[in-house]
């Protein structure tokens, strides 16, 4: 994947212009716009910039060079232009046209008067049509218990160095809606996604039940048969109730057994459920928790462990067989459920942005439907229990054992609006939280060039133990509580834009704005000799 580099042009109080390379080096210094001259084969991309204590100017660049993207280099952005909104009409008719990615050295930034808005170009996705190296992904499955088989699929196995990555899916998809991830950042880490069991590929091999009913038949398709609607229970299902609870064990299982590591947990809705609370119980297996418009509660029933006697008033909480009136409910919801007009509707609300293409994901539920265990499976899901901790408790847990929780939240989401991304930040306000806009439910499938670049540069942050600065985090900026950036990237030819807005950890605004008084003062020093 070809990038484009802007050279770094600083600044001073003074009208100057500096012209920089991509080495960092002073090549060219004027102290008016005017006398500045760049000889036609210059082969470096420079912007000319006047500044003054009034306002900021600046034009178009006049070279440029290409450079291909050094993923192994730390994320970090390296942004130095910001537009004045001040300025006049000619200047303000400019487009954005400064922008620099991965950079490892300090950069001097340009300032104006008035409010600024701040741009940044982010890797695309890689492509394989103009030569960019995508990670292969691998489909596997491992037994966890008799009959129940964990499918998951996995990329970037030859980084044997770097920190494992385990993908959590939302309810009703699997595995696959983390194909944009899986073949991006696995090119850096190991990356894996799997299904929850009763959910995607992850449903059972046979029926959990027989008896009269077992191999009924929906109304609506009578060439279907339904798993789960025997009278009896097979031996290997007779505990068998697809919960949270399930799923915190199942995750527990692949880590220790499949990926043998503390690893890096990432979810999105149901997922990011799942992977808090496993964080709560198991904090020795996870290194870190990206939660992706994070679903703050699951389950309807009480946790028989947690409320023994007030469970008791609910005889049936997910288990096999389904009772009768049960089955029958199932196939009304299951006719509405999986038809496919009312699954295009549902992708039409969480996907803001109805360019983003979907078919994949709705082929794949589609697919999943037809499971002859997939209704049976979806009532177990809708009738079991609560998890033994509730959301909030797990925060609350998670914080005390100080596990690093990273927010990722698509604001127009209709489902996990953002004040419930803003009630997570304010029980754990040393979480890095990221609104992005426009963005739904799903911001990893609709936006993956956002979601993937912080992704990768919170790690790194964390992995450097903070020798690495937060995405965004390495500009003036940072020193506000809160502020926004736009972040374009190329798709399919065409420059798209994202709008981020952060709001940073509390404890570190004052430590961030000492260490940019540092900085300033040695820069300083260093001017003077």
């Amino acid at each position: 994947m070809q990038k484009l580099w802007m050279e770094i042009l600083s600044c001073d109080a003074g009208s100057c212009c500096y012209i920089v390379n991509i080495r960092r080096k002073v090549v060219k210094k004027s102290p008016s716009l005017h006398q500045l001259k760049l000889p036609r084969e210059t082969r470096f991309f420079s912007v000319p910039i006047k500044s003054d204590s009034k306002c900021l100017q600046y034009s178009h660049p006049h070279h440029y060079s290409f450079r291909k993207l050094n993923n192994s280099q730390p994320s970090r952005t390296v942004v130095v232009l910001k537009r004045d909104e001040h300025i006049n009409s000619r200047v303000s008719g400019e487009t954005y046209s400064s922008f620099v990615l991965d950079g490892e050295e300090g950069v001097n930034n340009v300032t104006g008067r008035g409010k600024s808005v701040s741009m940044v170009l982010i890797p695309s996705l890689p492509d394989e049509s103009n030569g960019d190296y995508v990670a292969p992904i691998s489909s596997s499955s491992s037994e966890w218990k008799p009959k129940l088989t964990v499918h998951y699929e996995k990329s970037g196995s030859e980084n044997v160095d770097s920190p494992p990555l385990l993908f959590l899916p939302g309810f009703g998809v699997g595995s696959f809606h983390y194909e944009k991830q899986l073949k991006d950042l696995g090119r850096d880490f190991r990356a894996w996604a799997i299904d929850f069991l009763g959910q995607g590929m992850s449903l059972p091999c046979e029926d959990p039940t027989f008896g009269s009913n077992g191999g009924d038949k929906l109304e609506s398709d009578r060439q279907d048969i339904i798993w789960g609607f025997g009278d009896e229970t097979e031996t290997w299902a007779e505990e068998l109730v697809y919960s949270v609870d399930l799923w915190r064990d199942q995750v527990s299982y692949f880590i220790e057994e499949v990926i043998k590591e503390p690893v890096y947990l990432v979810g999105n809705s149901l997922g990011g459920f799942v992977a808090i609370y496993f964080a709560a119980c198991y904090p020795q297996l996870v290194k870190g928790v990206t939660l992706l418009n994070a679903t703050p509660f699951w389950g309807f029933f009480p946790n028989p462990v947690r409320y023994p006697r007030l469970s008791r008033l609910f005889p049936w909480a997910g288990t096999f067989p389904l009772p009768s009136i049960v089955r029958k409910l199932t196939e009304i919801l299951w006719q509405k459920i999986s038809n496919p007009r009312s699954i295009e509707q549902i992708l039409d609300q969480v996907y803001v942005d109805h360019a983003t293409k979907v078919d994949k994901v709705f082929s794949r539920i589609i697919e999943t439907t037809q499971h002859p265990a997939a209704a049976a499976s979806f009532a177990s899901i809708l009738f079991a229990p609560q998890g033994q901790l509730s959301f909030n408790e797990a925060l609350s847990r998670c914080r005390m054992n100080n596990l690093p929780i990273c927010l990722l939240y698509g604001k127009e989401d209709p489902w996990v609006k953002p004040i419930w991304g803003l009630q997570v930040k304010r029980q754990v306000p040393e979480a890095p939280y990221y609104e992005i806009s426009p963005a739904g439910h799903c911001p990893h499938d609709e936006v993956p060039e956002v979601v993937n670049f912080l992704l990768r540069g919170w790690i790194q942050y964390l992995e450097s133990q903070g020798s690495i600065a937060l995405p965004l985090l390495d500009t003036p900026q940072s020193v506000r509580y809160d502020f926004a950036w736009d972040l374009e990237f190329i798709r399919e030819g065409s420059r798209k834009s994202t709008r981020v807005k952060f709001l940073m950890p509390s404890f570190s605004i004052w430590n961030r704005l000492i260490s940019r008084f540092k900085s300033g003062f040695e820069n300083c020093g260093t001017d003077s000799q």
